[in-house]
């Protein structure tokens, strides 16, 4: 185990906004550096698990994704993507018929810088 990383990522809708992560596994922290060098062009994606907490380094939402579950993808079914100020708004939803078991996967997520 690592000691946590934290990185930033937009969406396409809002570019302007940044959602923060913090990510634990060595492997998914060089993954991420990967992204962000432009080594790595296919799994580019955010994917995680849902808490519905605030973080301390995720101020701008009530949520955050569980640094144990996230990963990157390149392609995803359609029922994890959403925007996230639509799951912040729809937070009590998450979890059941909207984000089903509370994964989100924005298919438009983009990996914009690590925090230092």
């Amino acid at each position: 185990m690592a000691n946590p990383v934290r990185f930033a990522f937009t969406q396409s809708a809002q570019p302007n906004l940044e959602f923060i992560v913090e990510l634990s596994d060595e492997k998914t922290i060089a993954h991420a550096r990967k992204i962000l060098s432009g080594e790595e062009k296919n799994e580019v994606h955010v994917h995680g698990r849902i808490i519905k907490r605030a973080a301390a380094y995720n101020p701008k939402f009530s949520f955050h994704l569980d640094p144990n579950t996230i990963r990157f993808f390149s392609m995803a079914i359609e029922v994890c993507d959403a925007n996230m100020t639509y799951v912040e708004d729809h937070l009590d939803e998450a979890g059941g018929a909207f984000l089903p078991g509370g994964h989100w996967c924005p298919w438009d997520s983009k990996l914009t810088r690590e925090i230092a």
